[in-house]
């Protein structure tokens, strides 16, 4: 070896994604997520009152935001070349110990979950500067990012040592400001795969609905009877419904209309706002419904409290709002039965509380699953075309 050479040490490299299938690693990475998602339910479910309410929102939001993270990382490198597959590992142990956190987020494990969380954004910015060496405008929207998770961050470990008002108000400054961060960064500097970005809101979607799926096991921890093999079956439908009102055709059509959006800014803030900040909504709803679920088979017999109800009736009507939002963003055109479901909905929150959870979950089956019928005969032609594009003649 010559002596003047010099010996190069091994940089944190990244291959930018070339396709949009999702990667195995990415579906290990969600499990995590899984665990934090049953924290949050558990959380509220501790605490069934408007306060543990509002924390296990909060909770599902950082969580959310973390998850965005990777997502958006993920759109623009291979999670599984280079340096990226460790990194990964490092940053899902992390995120575990924020899962572990969860239920003591606003006492005395909070200074934990603000490091652990610290740790994981810290990862995911550090990861997409990397990414974006060869990439100005990429690398300028990372540091941007960068900015306002520390603000976030920040924020959130000034809370762990408050309590009270003064910690539910750090909080929510710290979570406008971290996951209103993107509303201010060029966002013609971000790079992502339509195809997979879109795949990747499904699966979490999913997700989240199986965690409705835990919720009726868990609620049904007393002896099996016919009541609560009922009232755990209408759980079950409840949950395919919600399924179906997003897979039958708004999945499609809204990944087929980002994946047709022009690259760049008109293609990354549809992105961000239907899919990083109104999934967000959705899922949110559907971690209310599982509360809801739970506390339903539990006692499917007694009248829900006020809380609960809400949970319950409220969660899905925060899933269709969410729905309503996503499809104006798209086409800009207001589903207006949906709307006026959850509006319906809302209304029967205190009906719920005056009659047997096990009525007020079939009512909310009864109503779901007419809208359902009412929209596939509507859709009719249209729908089938949707399911099932032409191909080209050959």
């Amino acid at each position: 070896m010559p002596t003047g050479a010099r010996i190069r040490r091994p940089r944190l490299t990244t291959v930018l994604r070339d396709d949009g299938r999702v990667s195995p690693l990415e579906l290990f990475f969600d499990l995590v997520f899984v665990l934090a998602l049953t924290q949050c339910t558990a959380l509220m479910a501790h605490e069934p009152t408007w306060t543990g309410l509002a924390k296990g929102i909060a909770v599902l939001g950082v969580m959310w935001w973390a998850w965005v993270g990777y997502t958006w990382l993920c759109s623009v490198v291979n999670p599984e070349e280079g340096s990226v597959r460790l990194l990964m590992f490092t940053a899902m142990a992390a995120l575990l110990v924020v899962a572990l956190a969860i239920p003591g987020a606003f006492g005395d494990d909070a200074l934990i979950f603000a490091i652990a969380y610290g740790i994981v954004r810290a990862m995911q910015v550090a990861l997409l500067v990397v990414a974006g060496r060869e990439d100005e405008g990429l690398r300028h929207s990372a540091w941007g990012l960068a900015v306002s998770t520390a603000i976030g961050v920040g924020l959130l470990t000034a809370a762990s040592f408050a309590d009270g008002e003064l910690q539910g108000a750090l909080w929510a400054i710290a979570l406008i400001l971290d996951v209103g961060g993107p509303l201010v960064i060029d966002s013609s500097g971000w790079r992502l795969m339509p195809e997979h970005f879109a795949e990747r809101h499904g699966l979490i979607v999913i997700i989240a609905l199986g965690e409705s799926i835990v919720a009726i096991g868990v609620g049904a921890e007393h002896a099996l009877d016919l009541g609560i093999g009922t009232a755990a079956v209408l759980g079950v439908a409840l949950t395919a419904a919600m399924w179906w009102i997003y897979f039958d055709i708004v999945a499609i059509v809204s990944a087929r209309r980002l994946e047709e959006a022009e690259p760049g800014r008109v293609q990354n803030e549809m992105a961000r706002d239907s899919y990083s900040y109104l999934h967000l909504i959705m899922v949110a709803g559907i971690v209310l419904a599982a509360l809801g679920l739970k506390k339903t088979i539990g006692h499917f017999d007694e009248h829900l409290h006020t809380v609960p109800a809400f949970a319950l009736l409220g969660g899905v009507a925060v899933y269709l709002l969410g729905l309503v939002a996503f499809r104006y963003r798209h086409v800009h055109s207001i589903n207006r039965q949906r709307l006026g479901l959850a509006i319906v909905l809302l209304i029967l929150v205190p009906v719920a509380t005056e009659v047997p959870a096990l009525v007020a979950l079939a009512a909310a089956n009864v109503l779901l699953w007419a809208m359902i019928v009412y929209e596939t005969r509507m859709y009719g032609e249209g729908r089938q075309k949707v399911r099932r594009p032409q191909t080209a003649e050959t």
